[in-house]
């Protein structure tokens, strides 16, 4: 079956990571994406480990890239401002992640494209938006950690010395943020007939992910101060005899099914932790206290007594053991496809799970200019044409 987003046409002008992974979204979901890429490629082809000889594909950029098209232009080129005209005109939603006021030097501003193709969805993705004293500043994942209060909410217990989040966890939020707005936008043009122009910035994006729980003590005006930090204290993750596992306590049952696991009668009657304010209060001295009995069996042991009292839990995993774990495996979470120059990849399936739509991995990532003629001649641009715009660098065909 075809997916919720198909026979919608995405122009992918977006590199790195925030952009591209949205807009593989998409591409999960049923649109065709096409991918435009400077004639050197994504640079994130390159990025920390190549996985083929040919040098074309790094693993960052198959995981943000599987199920697109390429078509390799220099956009700076008059012939290639020229081919994204016409396909602008073909398209129902445009992304793209240049630094603010790049597009409109080109020619291919958001007001420009709109007034002419005003169906168009046109979506802007940047670090810190387009207004303020930063909008110059070049922005990468850990700059927006940094302003996000991200780094804050990691800091270290004693030394209260922020610590940044060992993932790209802003580029990958944006996303998420990213593709569910042109989603919205798509069922509003279906009643209006109107496209839209969509901004996201990373820094927008971060700190409103961030505010339900992690800005909760400045969430009253005038009571700041008085309020306590909810992440001021220890994290969830205990030592067994043999491991690590986490284990939730929120509720009164989840508190009296721990106590019943430890064996210790005493333990249910402390005052301290008697009632969800009181663990609240008193979360160090909670989650120490959890410590020092988890410490005396092994993860087995301990999952076996919490799972049989109702008690949140579960083994930390290593990375290296996600792909085996009894439930991704029953699940069926992670598949592998072929590709090309590299090989078998694991890729993990789409997310969202359609019952009558269904969304599925569209195929691998493209190679760099892998559909530039197939695009040029859909355009009707004739071999010859194409030629010469090969010829003169202004295109770049998979060789």
């Amino acid at each position: 079956m075809a997916g919720p987003l198909s026979g919608v046409r995405v122009l992918d002008l977006t590199a790195v990571v925030s952009g591209p992974y949205a807009t593989m979204f998409l591409a999960d979901q049923g649109a065709d994406v096409l991918k435009i890429e400077p004639i050197s490629g994504d640079g994130t082809r390159r990025s920390r480990t190549l996985i083929d000889a040919a040098g074309e594909f790094s693993a960052l950029f198959v995981s943000c890239n599987r199920g697109k098209r390429s078509l390799s232009i220099d956009i700076k080129s008059e012939a290639g401002r020229e081919v994204l005209a016409r396909l602008a005109a073909q398209a129902d939603v445009l992304v793209q992640n240049f630094r603010p006021g790049t597009m409109e030097r080109l020619g291919l501003g958001h007001e420009e494209l709109r007034k002419k193709y005003p169906r168009l969805i046109y979506v802007s993705i940047s670090g810190v938006g387009d207004s303020g004293p930063y909008v110059k500043k070049r922005v990468y994942d850990p700059i927006v950690q940094a302003l996000s209060g991200f780094a804050d909410i990691q800091s270290q217990p004693v030394t209260n010395r922020p610590q940044m989040i060992r993932t790209i966890v802003c580029d990958k939020t944006t996303s998420v943020f990213t593709a569910q707005a042109v989603s919205s936008a798509l069922y509003a043009r279906e009643k209006t007939g109107r496209g839209d122009h969509i901004q996201v910035a990373m820094l927008d994006a971060m700190i409103s992910y961030l505010w339900p729980e992690g800005m909760m003590q400045y969430t009253v005006v005038g009571q700041e101060s008085s309020t306590m930090d909810p992440n001021d204290r220890p994290d969830l993750v205990f030592k067994t005899l043999d491991g690590y596992i986490t284990a939730g306590t929120i509720s009164d049952s989840e508190w009296q099914g721990f106590c019943r696991a430890t064996g210790d009668p005493a333990l249910a009657k402390d005052e301290r932790f008697a009632t969800p304010s009181a663990r609240f209060v008193n979360a160090t001295a909670r989650i120490n206290t959890m410590q020092e009995y988890i410490s005396r069996h092994t993860t087995a042991e301990w999952l076996e007594r919490l799972d049989r009292n109702d008690v949140p839990c579960s083994p930390i995993l290593r990375r290296g053991e996600i792909i085996g774990n009894e439930q991704v495996v029953a699940r069926g979470l992670i598949e592998e496809i072929e590709q090309p120059t590299v090989g078998r990849v694991r890729q993990p399936k789409p997310a969202a799970i359609f019952e009558v739509n269904k969304a599925s991995i569209g195929g691998p990532a493209p190679r760099v200019g892998e559909h530039s003629r197939a695009v040029l001649r859909d355009l009707g641009y004739s071999d010859s044409a194409i030629d010469a715009m090969v010829a003169s660098k202004a295109v770049r065909v998979a060789s």
